[in-house]
């Protein structure tokens, strides 16, 4: 025997699974990327002996960006860092700087080895270097969305300046990662960049 469910329950139980399936909160899409940082990945290519690892993790519901850097070996004193894009082709050439500047908040300036630790604020339009801003709709929305793209299609490098080649000491490009390693080579290589 089939049982027919009244109009004014069959209603009250799909405003209830409404209110249940709205209280569910977004899951978060974290993106992660990383670089190691180097002389000859410059444009042009130069020979310092600094090296580096920059890893970038981005919280796309919470509209952060987390940065973390490690330098060491500089032939100069920090003068700026900062992430630069969207270059014409993915993995080389230059782009205008995307992000704050000189540096970075809590990036160490005056110095040839260091990190930095910081989360930004993607809506905040200060997390953003201005001409950026502008040549993007003059919204942090809008840098936003270029910034994301720009790293997602491999066209974004993270850049620090010194007093000894003021255009770009060490630079790398930004890849996805996985930040749970999964093989032995991988660990290896991401132990001995940010351990």
């Amino acid at each position: 025997m089939h049982r027919r469910i009244p109009r004014f329950t069959r209603a009250l139980l799909l405003l209830t699974a409404s209110l249940l399936l709205a209280a569910v909160p977004a899951s978060a899409a974290t993106l992660h990327y990383h670089c190691t940082l180097s002389g000859p990945a410059e444009a042009p290519p130069n020979a310092s002996p600094g090296i580096g690892g920059a890893e970038v993790t981005i919280d796309n519901v919470a509209n952060t960006m987390r940065v973390q850097c490690t330098f060491l070996g500089l032939l100069g004193n920090t003068t700026a860092c900062h992430i630069h894009t969207p270059t014409a082709v993915a993995g080389t050439g230059t782009a205008g700087v995307a992000t704050m500047t000189p540096a970075f908040t809590g990036f160490p300036l005056g110095v040839t080895a260091g990190s930095m630790d910081h989360t930004f604020d993607l809506t905040n339009t200060a997390s953003y270097n201005a001409p950026f801003v502008t040549a993007n709709g003059g919204t942090a929305a809008g840098a936003e969305a270029a910034l994301l793209a720009g790293i997602a299609a491999g066209k974004a490098y993270f850049n620090i300046h010194t007093t000894q080649v003021p255009g770009g000491e060490i630079r790398g490009f930004l890849q996805p990662f996985d930040p749970v390693p999964t093989a032995k080579s991988t660990w290896g290589r991401v132990k001995a960049l940010y351990h």
